[in-house]
This record gives C-alpha cells, structure tokens and sequence, in this order.
C-alpha cells in the first residue's frame, strides 16, 4: 500500500516532489520519484511513489523499472504474485515483492504489440490474471503509452484531470493535485447534488470540477498529440460485476462453499511481512473476519490478528458484541472509547483526509489511529452489506427511490453534458434516475456495488481514513470468488421483511461464532459507535447549518433538508475550497467561519 503521483506533458521531478508531498501520509516509509523526457520531445513523463512497505520490506522500492524499459508505480497488493512468478520464470525478477508480477505480464503479453485503434484492448488478457486491489501507472517509453488501471471493485483509488494546458495529473488522493501550482480546486455542483440525494457520488465523479476516478475494472491508455497534450487512446473494461440472482439455494450444501470462499479470501489477505490487524465493530461482517481469521492464521502459521474497537461508550451495544466476539475467540482485544469532544477536535482533519461530506464515521480514523502503533494492516468488513443486501433501505426501494427523487427536485437543476458521459468521463451513460436504479433489489445492488455506493464511499473512504495514518485496510468480502457466490444468491436469500444477510448467515452457523452475534441486525456503522456524539453535533451545530445552507446557491434547498450534510459541505469548503494547500487546523468553529467565497454561478 501506499500513495502514487505523477504527470504527463509539461512539468517533471520538481512538480512531482510537490505533489508526492501531498500525499507523505500514505508512505511514511519514503518517497521516491521517476521523470524523463519523451524520445518524441512532445513533454515528459514523471512518477512519485510514497511507500508503506509491507512485502519484501527492504526491496521493492518503486519507481520500479524493468529490464524491457518500462517503469511502474503501484498503489495495493496482488495476492496471487508468487504463482504469477512461477509461471514467468524467465523474466528476470529484481525484487521479491508482488509489484513487479504485472511488468513482468505486461512484457509477456503487450510490449511491442500492435495496439489498434485501442491500445488498452492489448491489456485486457495480462490484466485479468491479476488478483487483488490495485491502482498502477505503468510508462512504456518504447510506445510513449501510458496506462491506469484499477481493480475490479475499486478498492485502490486513481484520480485524474487535465491542466489548462494539457498536462495530465494522476493520484492516489485529489490533494495531491494541490501540489502542481497550476491546479485549482472548484466545486462540481452536478456531483455535489447527487451526493446529497443518494448519499454518494456516483460513476467517476469526485466534488471537484475536472477531477474524475479512473473507472473500476477498467484500463486506459494516454499519450501525448502532436501539440504535447495528453490524449486518452484508448479505453477497456476488462471485468465488470453482474448481479445475477439465481432461483434456488440449499443451506445445507451451499452455505459451507461460501463460508470457504471466505476463509481463503482471508488466507490470502494475511499475506504480510508487517503484522495484521482486525476492525472488530461486533457486527455480523467484521466478527466473521475475525473468527475465521483466527482459524486461518493457525492454518497458514501466520500470527493470529489482534482485533481494535472503539465506541462512544462501554455500554454502546456494538461495543459490548465487540468484547463478547473477541472472548469467545480467545483474540487479543483492545479497546478505547472516544472523548467526548473528538468531533470537535478531529473533524477537520477528518474532513481533509477524507476528501467527502460525511461527518458521522469519525470513529474510522480514530479506530485506525489506534491500530497503527502496533499493526500496518487492517481487516475490514467492507462490501458485505453491498453483495448480501444488508441496508434497511432495500426492504423498501420505492420508498427510497422516492426519497432520492425529492432531494433531486430540491436541487436547482442537475444538468450533465453529453460531453461528460460515456467510457473514460465524469458520468456513465446510463440514467441516473432512482427511478431506474431502485426499480428493483436486482438492479439496486448492482448500481450501488459498480456505481456508487461502495466504491465511491465506503471503499473510498476506507482507503482515505486508513492511509491518513498509513495504514492499509484489506476488504475480505470483495475476494472475485466470494462475489461471484454472492451475487449469484437468490433474492429471497438476501434479504426479507424480517432479517437481512439470511445466506451469510447461515454461513456464518457452520462457525463457532456466539449465535447471538450471526443474529445481530445491521446498524448504520457511524450511528452505532457513536449515536450520542454524532446527534450532540449536529443538534449543537443546527442553527448555524441552517444559516449556511442559504450560501450554497443551488444546492441551498438539498442542504435545509440535510443539517448534518449542511455541515458536511461547509467543511469540504473550508478544508478544499478555501486554502488547499494545507490541512488546516484549530478551533472547529472558526474553521467552519472562515471559508473562501462560494462561486456564484453555482
């Protein structure tokens, strides 16, 4: 894990040193930085590289070069590297990390090849045989080619945008951009709106005009025109998930293979040279992780994983499941509960390293602050909620897409272009309309596992919080083999009028996990570990809210409905909008006060 930069077009090692600045949080273990300028003379190339060592800790220093020429940055794991080694024996290995596992492929099976009329079609093949989370960069000086990839889930962040004079930018976080003097940071109030009705961005979208995710599963090629401006060439999806509900499913003989799918998922993510740890909230999700990798790391001889929780209170009841998982597993428990001003304290930094609006799941930071003196990998449930149907609002999609549909009339217009849809923009080309996407559980689960909610928010937020202390949170769920089973589940086995996750459930039987614990109903996850804290700031901060909702044009009416994503925007504002350059701190209120000018077009 760590965080990646770079450029193509004007600007090299200087600019690149400013923008991997940025980003120190993600790799404390050191940075590092590539440049070169194009045989073509067209502009160069540069990379920046901020480390968290977790395999071969003393090699596999990136920018990692090749013997072919090439040179990779690489943000995640591939778990499946040793065999991807053993079947390329020939290529001369420099390292013994997983990293080079993919320029190793891209040797294999795309340098020197012809490319067609879309050169990241080449990538497909050599791309499919990775497993695990990824965002890379990877210069082909030979072809001048640059390629971005991400993973299939979206696990692994890359953000891009292109300069006003066509130099294209690329990181793992959008404050890295803040380090190039020609980036500024304005609000996308399209992507605003349609955070505030469904609760998270949705396709490519950041809230920052011109900055854009490469899409999950997908490969992108660029280069520079004959003016020197970077030029996307071609665009591929090499996997794309399928909610595909199948008729029947017997407990009795199915429930063991998807409880395997989940113990070798975990196997694999206990690939480490740093220890491990376990996110334990006491729910469903996160005490199967830890169960099943307490009898994973037995297997494996790997460590057994400490488990970390936090909560507002002794007596919060996620925190006492917590204790009780933790007990029964015999799994080294520790603890803290939350002061009672933490909201007041850490929101800024929260709301700078979290690049969003949400400002009830503080206590992600303060769980992983907790975890890294001791661990540099965490265990986290996220995903499950999104393959086994475990959100309350799926129970009744009408009634949901209703909702949505109001919070989109309050807004003064959301009007996305042509020209910001379609492969490789800002939006998809398919409807935004909850009209549409909540129509049925069917069609509501694939949207929000491919086009919103669980890779533009929790993942997304997952890898922001944990990196803020360089950290690296591995999601066992979101495994290929546990997916596919997932969403392959009948309807029926998902989710009905009375439980939730019935399917996982019955996996999670066949352990000794304490029954009380497999029968828990899911909690919203920052209401839950601290429901007192969270509606003491946002009932404190109301009035106020009220007040500053009336400063934010379009979206103004959204926010009035919203006091706690009222909140939310005047952070963004003041954290990314007002002095980017910086993480600014101090007294939260006086923070809040002094923003910069809202852009009155908006």
């Amino acid at each position: 894990m760590c965080g990646i930069t770079g450029l193509l077009g004007n600007g090299g090692d200087d600019e690149v040193q400013a923008m991997l600045a940025m980003l120190r949080h993600r790799g404390p273990d050191g940075p590092s930085t590539y440049s070169d300028n194009l045989n073509s003379g067209k502009g160069s190339i540069a990379f920046g590289h901020a480390r968290l060592s977790i395999i071969d800790l003393d090699g596999s220093r990136q920018p990692l070069g090749s013997d072919h020429g090439c040179v990779l940055v690489q943000n995640g794991e591939i778990y499946n590297y040793l065999k991807l080694k053993q079947n390329n024996r020939e290529y001369p290995f420099r390292t013994s990390g997983d990293g080079e596992t993919i320029l190793s492929l891209h040797r294999e099976y795309a340098w020197g090849k012809s490319s067609g009329n879309n050169p990241a079609l080449k990538h497909v093949d050599w791309v499919r045989k990775l497993d695990g989370m990824w965002a890379f960069a990877l210069w082909d000086p030979m072809a001048e080619e640059l390629v971005l990839c991400r993973d299939a889930f979206g696990v692994k962040p890359l953000m891009r945008t292109i300069l006003d004079d066509g130099t294209l930018l690329f990181g793992s976080e959008v404050k890295s951009f803040n380090g190039h003097m020609d980036f500024i940071a304005r609000p996308d109030i399209n992507a605003l709106s349609i955070r505030l009705a469904y609760e998270y961005p949705l396709d490519q979208t950041t809230l920052f005009s011109g900055v854009t995710s490469v899409g999950i599963g997908t490969i992108e090629t660029w280069s520079l025109d004959k003016d020197g401006q970077a030029v996307m060439t071609g665009f591929a999806e090499y996997e794309k998930t399928k909610v595909e509900p199948g008729k029947k499913w017997n407990p009795e003989s199915q429930a063991s293979l998807l409880l395997d799918s989940m113990s070798s998922s975990i196997e694999d993510r206990l690939m480490s040279d740093v220890p491990v740890g376990i996110v334990l909230s006491g729910g469903l999700d996160s005490s199967l992780i830890a169960g099943l990798a307490h009898d994973a790391a037995d297997s494996t001889g790997k460590p057994t994983p400490d488990c970390w929780t936090v909560a507002d209170s002794e007596e919060n009841v996620d925190y006492k499941a917590a204790q009780l998982v933790a007990q029964h597993h015999d799994l080294n428990h520790h603890t803290s509960i939350m002061d009672s001003d933490v909201f007041w304290k850490d929101l800024p930094k929260f709301a700078w390293h979290g690049e969003d609006l949400d400002v009830t799941v503080l206590f992600w930071q303060s769980v992983f602050e907790l975890m890294r003196g001791k661990v540099t990998v965490a265990l986290c449930g996220q995903g499950a909620d999104e393959l086994h149907a475990g959100y309350p609002r799926y129970r009744n999609l009408s009634k949901h897409a209703s909702l949505i549909r109001k919070r989109m009339d309050l807004a003064d217009g959301i009007e996305i272009p042509d020209s910001e849809r379609g492969a490789g923009k800002a939006w998809s080309s398919e409807s935004i309309s909850p009209e549409i996407n909540m129509n049925n559980l069917t069609n509501a689960l694939e949207f929000e596992q491919t086009r919103g909610q669980l890779n533009n928010f929790q993942l997304r937020l997952g890898d922001r919080h944990s990196m803020a202390d360089g950290l690296e949170a591995r999601v066992p769920f979101l495994s290929s083999k546990h997916c596919i089973m997932a969403n392959r589940l009948p309807l029926n086995w998902r989710i009905s009028a009375d439980d939730e996750k019935m399917a996982l459930r019955a996996a999670a039987n066949l352990t000794n996990m304490p029954k009380e614990i497999v029968r828990r109903p899911k909690l919203p996850a920052g209401t839950a570990t601290s429901p007192t804290l969270v509606s003491q700031l946002i009932e404190e901060l109301r009035p106020r809210a009220v007040e500053w909702a009336s400063e934010y044009g379009k979206i103004s009416k959204q926010l009035h409905e919203q006091p706690d994503m009222a909140i939310g925007v005047r952070l963004f504002h003041a954290m990314h909008l007002t002095d980017s350059s910086r993480m600014r701190s101090g007294d939260l209120l006086s923070v809040l006060e002094d923003v910069s000018d809202w852009p009155k077009s908006y």
